[in-house]
């Protein structure tokens, strides 16, 4: 229910910190699609933290990824062909 609260405070931004952590799997999916939803539908910009590399490059348009020495900021393909997507999606890039 807080997404809906933060929903009703604003029009054109959601900004979401690690949104699906403790959830199992199928609410982890079903809460990507609904922010997916009120992205595409409503035009509201999604910023969100996640430490799911894999989901974020699947389900983002565009990817900031901070670490220690390295910083990217691009779109979720070109993020895809970067080093830091090697590093860290390894062999399995989506």
């Amino acid at each position: 229910m807080l997404l809906a609260r933060a929903l009703c405070a604003t029009k054109k931004l959601l900004l979401l910190d690690e949104p699906v952590t403790g959830l199992d799997p199928i609410a982890t999916g079903e809460m990507y699609n609904l922010i997916k939803l009120v992205n595409l539908c409503d035009c509201i910009t999604v910023i969100m933290v996640s430490h799911d590399i894999h989901e974020a490059v699947r389900y983002a348009t565009h990817i900031l990824h901070l670490g220690q020495r390295q910083l990217f900021f691009g779109t979720a393909a070109e993020y895809r062909e970067s080093d830091l997507a090697r590093r860290f999606l390894g062999g399995n890039r989506i």
